[in-house]
């Protein structure tokens, strides 16, 4: 039978979550918890020494196209609908000021 999870490991957990939960939670999540862990200790009761691991259930293979050089759009189109340009660049307003530290 798997280690039963007891309320001061939830509430362990709890505090490191930051979160509050009343006594009545408590003892829920630790019933649920302990559920859980006695249900996926059922998995040690398989015989699995002949399967292989893997790490997707079907197999996979390279979905990306080859890299092909194509022609692409020169500064001046890139540019042509920009609202601001600062030589062959896009400008945007400023976002952060001189004593954001960053």
């Amino acid at each position: 039978m798997a280690k039963k999870i007891d309320e001061t490991q939830v509430r362990k957990v709890a505090k490191l979550a930051r979160l509050q939960l009343d006594d009545a939670e408590v003892a829920q999540f630790s019933t649920d918890l302990s559920s859980i862990v006695e249900y996926i200790e059922k998995l040690n009761e398989l015989d699995t020494d002949s399967v292989e691991p893997l790490a997707h259930c079907l197999p996979v293979h390279n979905v990306f196209r080859d890299d092909v050089v194509k022609p692409s759009l020169t500064v001046e189109q890139v540019l042509a609908n920009a609202p601001q340009r600062a030589d062959d660049f896009f400008k945007v307003p400023k976002i952060l000021d001189d004593n954001s530290g960053a």
